[in-house]
């Protein structure tokens, strides 16, 4: 199992350079397509007494947004050249970024995605609700930064859930990159009586060719996802793999707090899925 195809969301902030560029990397190391996808989104624009903008005003700033799309596109383009191995094809797609996103998510197994900024607004991407929308698992990049060996080291925030069976799975190819994987086992419900926590996951993962260490996080802390990110410190993780935890609310995605708080502080590539 392998990532094929590789859908990248791209922007014409300067922290997309870095996520250009682990995703090609990534691509050529996986033998995969790169389909990037520059979506336009939308400005709000305000009008005077009440009134809508007029449609010079509306003209101007879809313009505007449409430019900064294809700014985005020749930066990738530019990159790709660079990556002559990679086959890669991008686009600009008019529209609110999730939905754009969305369309192109269904035939590929993997979207890359950026940290939201602080200052974003409706031209970006949110990554969380791509995340709890996406048929497709996530991998999120930090707008700091990518690590330089990027996957590096590997770690799985491991509880037993559904979601974080799902990322495990998704997340296979990318483990089988990693030059060493760790299990962070944040509680014991998955495991049989007497056994190690995270011990069925490992023998999971080895029987799959990923060898692991198995970390027992036996923490108090109420604070689940203020842990979670003090302990990839510790471990000195360059990647986190982890189920998202959310639901559904009328047509809204709340997210958990342990998803909230690494989406706005992760210090990592992250790989979500839902």
């Amino acid at each position: 199992m392998t990532y094929r195809d590789i859908l990248l969301c791209i922007d014409n902030r300067p922290s997309c350079q870095a996520r250009i560029e682990a995703t090609l990397q990534l691509a050529a190391r996986c033998n995969a397509r790169v389909h990037a996808v520059a979506p336009t989104g939308s400005l709000a624009l305000p009008g005077g007494f009440g009134m809508a903008p007029s449609g010079e005003l509306l003209a101007a700033a879809q313009d505007y947004l449409v430019g900064q799309a294809r700014a985005a596109v020749a930066r990738f383009e530019e990159a790709a050249r660079r990556h002559g191995a990679v086959q890669c094809n991008a686009l600009v797609v008019e529209g609110e970024p999730g939905a754009a996103v969305q369309r192109h998510a269904r035939t590929v197994d993997l979207i890359v995605a950026g940290q939201r900024e602080p200052g974003d607004d409706a031209t970006f991407p949110d990554p969380g609700q791509l995340v709890m929308q996406s048929p497709r698992p996530v991998l999120v990049i930090p707008y700091i930064g990518v690590p330089d060996d990027f996957p590096g080291h590997a770690v799985v925030a491991w509880n037993g859930s559904r979601e974080a069976c799902r990322a495990v799975t998704d997340a296979l190819p990318l483990l089988h990159l990693a030059k060493r994987t760790t299990i962070l086992a944040l509680e014991s419900g998955s495991a049989a009586d007497g056994d190690l926590p995270g011990s069925d996951l490992a023998a999971y993962l080895a029987h799959r060719g990923v060898a692991t260490k198995v970390d027992v996080d036996r923490s108090a802390m109420p604070a689940v996802g203020e842990n979670l990110l003090s302990r990839l410190a510790d471990l000195g993780a360059d990647t986190l793999v982890m189920g998202a935890y959310g639901h559904s609310r009328a047509r809204e995605w709340a997210f958990g707090g342990v998803t909230r708080t690494v989406l706005g502080s992760m210090p990592i590539p992250t790989l979500l899925a839902h």
